[in-house]
């Protein structure tokens, strides 16, 4: 596939297994982690723009990442956006009558991954890529944020693997609006954050309306990435956890705030194969 969201391979090899890739400056989760870079509402428009093209390609080519998170959003120099590691990514075939798809639910990075995968659900779709500790935890978090998981909110949930056997957190009232009104001051943003982070997978706005969103058509208009991005040498996550690395009082507060985290009982899954 080639698409300009899309990390470009540019070389490959039969007789040696080899992928050889464009080079990009720079990924999401390094540029974060540079309080020198400071984005206007203008560039944070282009980034999620570029986001969801990218998703709304490979969806529309029946394609689903299944490892969407900040490390894997590459930006170039330029200020382009490509999707990369689609070492997890499933090409997916509608269900035959009668018949489940039945994919592993042990992928997506774990803070990343949407509650119907922390629920064991085997049959899904694009909608995993369109969500943003233990998943015991990580469960009590989306309750808190987007309400109590119910099947009032999420037909069909209470058939799901997992639901019965997790302790879910009752009678919590969605606060998507209230918890990021602080931080997103934009009522559009808000607005898509909101549909986003939808339960229910099949309610969930997948990426060709999302990036149809009046937000990137609202001021102010989206900003060119390349003169703010240009001037920094590339910013990597991988060059973060080297330098922490090498770092002994950061290796001895990260154990320290490790061994503070309660660690609840989990039901385990059964070992399975990806797929």
């Amino acid at each position: 596939m080639v698409h300009t969201g899309l990390v470009r391979m540019d070389k490959s090899s039969r007789s040696k297994f080899y992928f050889i890739f464009e080079f990009c400056d720079h990924d999401l989760a390094g540029i974060l982690r540079n309080p020198n870079v400071k984005f206007s509402l203008g560039h944070i428009k282009s980034i999620m723009q570029q986001l969801l093209d990218g998703l709304y390609f490979i969806h529309k080519n029946h394609i689903i990442h299944r490892d969407i998170k900040s490390a894997n959003i590459l930006i170039t120099r330029n200020g382009v956006l490509k999707l990369a590691d689609f070492g997890l990514a499933k090409v997916i075939t509608p269900p035959k009558p009668n018949h489940q798809n039945r994919y592993t639910c042990r992928v997506v990075t774990l803070w990343y991954r949407p509650p119907e995968l922390l629920l064991g659900e085997r049959d899904y779709g694009p909608a995993i890529d369109m969500w943003g500790t233990t998943e015991q935890h990580q469960l009590e978090l989306i309750s808190h944020l987007c309400g109590s998981i119910e099947p009032s909110v999420w037909p069909g949930v209470n058939k799901l693997p997992l639901y019965t056997k997790l302790k879910l957190p009752q009678n919590e009232r969605r606060k998507v609006h209230d918890r990021m009104k602080p931080y997103i001051q934009e009522p559009l943003a808000l607005d898509l954050i909101d549909k986003l982070l939808t339960l229910d997978p099949k309610q969930r706005i997948d990426a060709d309306n999302a990036v149809s969103s009046d937000f990137f058509y609202s001021e102010p208009p989206l900003a060119d990435l390349k003169p703010l991005l240009s001037k920094y040498p590339s910013m990597f996550e991988l060059k973060e956890v080297s330098r922490n690395a090498y770092n002994p009082q950061m290796q001895q507060q990260q154990q320290q705030q490790r061994m503070k985290q309660p660690r609840p009982n989990v039901p385990n899954l059964p070992s399975e194969p990806i797929y």
